[in-house]
């Protein structure tokens, strides 16, 4: 059985009186990919954000290969190993996909593991080394989903966070992205992924959890969701 990579013990997250997150418990095994989904307000994006430090959690722990990274700085988290493609993609525009990438490596000293994080991130999107040089805010909108997937894997992370990597994005471009993460887990990253797309998310998940109100209102292995048509109709609509 494969290590737990991450372990989510009772968050809670508030924003002020609100409570995003109510307790809940998550654990990611090393290499899997898995789903957190449900409607808007479910409480997603917040613990994704927790995670990577950029919301503090009210209560509760998060323990990443039994270390507890609990309110950890944002960049020392990161440095750890675990990077967040950001709902929204928040590309800096006025640089270069190339700049943007090397933004994306920050965290990273060896020069070697920096040119082999670029070469990965251009095999993964041949269209970015294409657009290398071109000013990031020309991009398409697929483009710049690219783009934010690659600057999150330029750190060489062992847990990466995508949050909505489908947004707005025509169904082929949604095709490729998902293959996208397929292979970015089989070559051995772990992935958390918050996304809409529930039915096509979970075609390439391990495991799922249902967040409702903040709450987890199911979990499961994703072949097993995925075939309860009574979860399908309620929370993971037709898509």
């Amino acid at each position: 059985m494969n290590r737990i990579a991450l372990s989510i013990k009772g968050l809670k997250v508030r924003y002020g009186a609100i409570e995003a997150v109510k307790g809940v418990d998550i654990d990611v095994a090393e290499g899997q990919v898995v789903a957190l989904l449900g409607a808007n307000g479910a409480g997603k994006t917040s613990a994704l954000r927790t995670i990577s430090g950029l919301t503090p959690a009210a209560e509760g722990r998060i323990f990443y290969y039994d270390r507890d990274i609990t309110n950890m700085d944002a960049e020392k988290i990161a440095a750890l190993g675990i990077t967040q493609s950001p709902e929204g993609r928040q590309i800096f525009g006025d640089l270069t996909v190339e700049e943007n990438l090397k933004v994306g490596a920050f965290t990273v000293r060896d020069k070697r593991v920096v040119e082999g994080c670029f070469e990965r991130c251009y095999r993964y999107f041949p269209r970015l080394q294409e657009r290398r040089k071109q000013m990031s805010y020309t991009l398409s909108g697929g483009e710049l989903q690219m783009l934010a997937i690659a600057r999150a894997m330029m750190a060489n992370p062992k847990v990466v966070l995508l949050d909505e990597p489908s947004l707005g994005l025509a169904p082929l471009v949604v095709r490729d992205i998902f293959a996208i993460i397929d292979e970015i887990r089989r070559e051995g990253t772990t992935v958390i992924i918050v996304e809409q797309n529930a039915l096509q998310t979970l075609k390439i998940a391990d495991y799922g959890y249902v967040l409702e109100v903040g709450d987890i209102h199911i979990h499961g292995p994703a072949a097993e969701l995925i075939q309860d048509t009574r979860l399908v109709e309620a929370y993971l609509g037709s898509k």
